[in-house]
């Protein structure tokens, strides 16, 4: 079952029933200004930083799902009817509804008694606020009097605070009303630093900013008290509750439409502004923005520079491919998803609340690995601004706050996976660009003015972290986690028993060792060598680096291999994970599909002995699992993992995340079929007809998928923001499609479907263009014949970085 389906040409999810399985959301604003727009226009919206500026509440596992924050209201002045035209928050059947989520910008039209209601939510370029553009268009013979009531439920700022200081907040919620705009200055009258505003295009009504006065004492935003009555109350909020709503009367003759626009904002006062009087808001700031953007002309000009923009960034690359369902991602959804996970990292979601967590190391540095191509100065600051968290001793903090850019101490580092990202990141960006100079780069580490050094220096250091902590098999010590958050192998009983805790082993040292790490390291460190031959900056040569990685590789070998795939760690006492000696967790995908992006074990049949026990173990209809078995009850000998039910999240279920990475190595040995397969198995566009099952938006990746040992297999979780986007991203162009950039150039090597005859990829690289078509005369999974390069052959693969701002023809065939 579906909920609703694509429309490729207008580049838009067009959900045609309300009630889908979860809220169905999609991002506007995609710098300082963010906000989030389910499919019945719910939601909230942030400055910058999620957590502490934040303009709308949300209440989440709320029931019913996805109410408050925003609303509107139309109402039949004569009837006393009401209704939403986005279904919520009135929850009144509608004869007519849909929703179209767009690149940028979400519209609603919901239509009741003949009365049509079209709602744009979008960001225009560069401004810090959202425009609502609402159309209400009277559809019937005869004349109406209709009331449009608009809401939004301002949260106090720190929205931590604001679900939690109730002994404070109750007693400060301040607001201004001045024409048809309403002012939200809580602490402004303390700190003066920022204010919100809900401003209307039209001479309104009425208003209220108190929300018991709008909702009623004991009602809910489903049944209002102010639309019960039928008008606003021009309530004023002091303390409690403040909200923004007003009241716009219509008179409408058949045929007949009115437009009106409702603009939030946000406005950050210059720091050294001196004011004369505190808690008065300095409206002078945004009363020009606010004119220039309820001026319909004014947004239809920003919507255009919204799409151009759109069209601008996804034109880097586009692909005609014999897979409808691939071409959808790759040159529309994916990468539009990609944008928004770089943007946010794991920080605000449906399923992220904002509260907690910030921007991730390791988060970030991986989504990075998606956009390069096309945001690739973006990329560059992000990277040096990840830097600057690096601890001293080349460790990282996990998180950094985005309002401070510094690192979130509560949590720290000890995430043993973390330095190498920052490696594997950067050489990604080196190829993409060709620019080393980022190597010369001055960032401080932890943030702590005075110890500047190279950006090549961290990347030492990055090096020199993992290297100088390996345990009794001279494989990485995991830390705290690697990869996998929850698998804890340092965490120890406060009363172990005999078990635990033996005369030779003392609890008190990290003993515990991660293959995962070690093949990530060997791929790092590969890439290093490869990026030290481009330049003389880095602190050791391209041999060492790659002595390194040998070195490494040797270890995997002797440890980290189990007979038919590679282990996934070993724990304090030196016993495996991830083995067949294990009763439970035997086999997990990380460290195979890690190990085998590094190509270790390509040269002895080690890397496809493993891709055959991941196919034969952990792959399922929905995708292939972490692990299995799934852990059946909870050990404190390996952490959070054993917490989540079997086939849950890190407890068996199919991690998105760590497919691709199979996906890769099945890619690297020439298994086309497999690879795409494995594609197909976890695509959202391929999934949308269980949508029922899925339940999660069919146009973006989850994080998780529930596994076999689940009651609901085939349920995903986690939408959105998930670093599932960006390898599934790199996986099909640069692997599967195998147009992937190289220091010297575009790399070409296919490998695909047999049954397929070829495809077409259009791709921006280093100020060029390169029509690519791929022909597959043979019906080949892998291997390349020929390649020409403007109607000249070329040897090898690696069509050059030609950097001239002109269009090139390269005619690949397969062979």
């Amino acid at each position: 079952m579906s909920y609703g389906h694509f429309d490729d040409d207008a580049r838009e999810y067009v959900i045609t029933d309300p009630e889908t399985p979860r809220p169905w959301i999609n991002y506007i604003g995609r710098k300082d200004y963010v906000g989030m727009i389910s499919n019945t226009g719910g939601g909230y919206s942030f400055y910058q930083d999620p957590r502490y500026r934040r303009l709308i509440r949300y209440r989440y596992n709320n029931a019913p799902r996805n109410v408050g924050g925003r609303g509107l209201y139309v109402r039949d002045a004569e009837s006393g009817e009401y209704w939403s035209p986005t279904w919520q928050p009135a929850r009144v059947d509608l004869d007519d509804y849909e929703c179209r989520h767009g690149l940028g910008y979400t519209t609603i039209s919901g239509t009741k008694n003949s009365v049509a209601t079209d709602v744009t939510y979008f960001v225009p370029p560069g401004e810090d606020l959202e425009a609502w553009r609402v159309t209400v268009t009277n559809e019937g013979s005869e004349a109406r009097s209709l009331q449009l009531f608009s809401l939004v439920e301002f949260c106090l700022w720190d929205a931590m605070d604001d679900i939690s200081n109730y002994q404070r907040n109750y007693n400060t919620g301040e607001v201004e009303i001045e024409g048809s705009t309403i002012y939200q200055k809580t602490e402004y009258r303390e700190r003066r630093e920022h204010f919100a505003y809900f401003a209307c295009s039209a001479d309104i009504d009425g208003f209220d900013t108190q929300r018991d006065a709008f909702l009623g004492n004991y009602e809910g935003f489903d049944q209002p008290q102010v639309l019960e009555d039928g008008a606003a109350t021009d309530s004023v909020a002091h303390g409690w509750a403040p909200i923004g709503s007003h009241q716009i009367d219509l008179d409408l003759e058949p045929g007949e439409s009115e437009e009106i626009v409702f603009l939030l904002g946000f406005h950050e006062n210059p720091e050294d502004e001196k004011w004369a009087e505190p808690g008065v808001v300095n409206k002078e700031y945004v009363e020009p923005t606010i004119e220039e953007y309820c001026d319909p002309e004014s947004l239809d000009a920003a919507f255009d520079e919204l799409d151009e923009f759109w069209t601008d960034q996804l034109s880097a690359l586009q692909v005609e491919t014999p897979d409808p369902e691939t071409d959808r991602m790759v040159n529309t959804w994916n990468a539009y998803q990609n944008t928004v996970t770089m943007n946010l990292a794991r920080s605000a979601s449906m399923y992220e609340t904002g509260l907690t967590r910030g921007i991730g190391f390791r988060d970030s540095l991986q989504d990075q690995l998606a956009v390069l191509h096309q945001f690739p100065d973006r990329a560059r600051q992000r990277i040096l601004n990840l830097a600057k968290i690096q601890l001293k001793d080349g460790g990282a903090y996990h998180q950094y706050t985005p309002l401070t850019g510094e690192g979130n101490a509560e949590i720290g580092g000890g995430f043993n996976d973390d330095p190498m990202w920052l490696v594997m990141s950067t050489a990604a960006y080196v190829k993409e660009t060709g620019d080393t100079s980022i190597l010369d780069e001055e960032a401080v580490f932890e943030n702590e003015e005075g110890t500047e050094a190279p950006l090549a220096e961290h990347l030492q250091r990055a090096v020199e972290y993992v290297w100088e902590r390996r345990g009794p098999h001279d494989l990485p010590l995991i830390g705290h986690a690697d990869w996998n958050d929850c698998l804890n192998l340092n965490c120890f009983s406060d009363n172990p028993d005999e078990s635990f805790q033996t005369a030779e082993h003392d609890i008190d040292e990290e003993r515990a060792e991660s293959v995962f790490i070690a093949g990530q390291f060997v791929y790092a460190l590969e890439e290093l060598a490869a990026l030290a031959e481009q330049t003389d900056v880095l602190p050791e040569s391209s041999d060492e680096y790659q002595q390194y990685a040998d070195e490494m590789t040797a270890a995997v070998q002797d440890a980290g291999w189990d007979g038919s795939w590679f282990r996934r760690a070993y724990d304090h006492f030196s016993d495996p994970i991830g083995s067949s000696e294990n009763d439970e967790g035997q086999i997990f995908v990380e460290s195979n599909g890690m190990c085998g992006m590094a190509e270790i074990g390509f040269n002895d049949g080690k890397a496809q002995d493993a891709m055959d026990s991941v196919r034969e173990r952990l792959a399922t209809e929905h995708g292939i699992v972490l692990h299995q078995p799934a852990y059946t009850e909870y050990d404190e000998r390996y952490g959070e993992i054993t917490s989540y039910p079997p086939g849950y999240k890190e407890n068996g279920s199919v991690f998105c995340h760590t497919n691709p990475w199979i996906m890769i190595t099945e890619a690297k040995l020439g298994n086309g079929e497999r690879a795409f397969d494995y594609y197909k198995r976890i695509c959202p566009a391929a999934r949308e007809e269980i949508s029922e099952t899925h339940t999660t938006e069919p146009y973006v990746y989850a994080q998780t998928i529930a596994g076999p040992d689940a009651p609901t297999t085939g349920e995903a979780k986690n939408s959105w923001l998930t670093g599932t986007a960006a390898w599934n991203y790199v996986a099909i162009t640069q692997y599967i499609l195998g147009v992937r950039p190289d220091h010297d150039g575009l790399v070409v090597d296919p490998s695909i479907p047999a049954d397929w005859d070829g495809f077409e990829m259009e791709r921006e690289f280093r100020d060029a263009t390169y029509e690519i078509s791929v022909e597959n005369p043979d019906g080949v999974e892998s291997g390349v014949a020929s390649v020409e390069v403007d109607g000249e052959e070329i040897d090898g693969q690696t069509v050059p970085a030609f950097e001239d701002g002109e269009t090139h023809d390269v005619r690949v065939v397969m062979g």
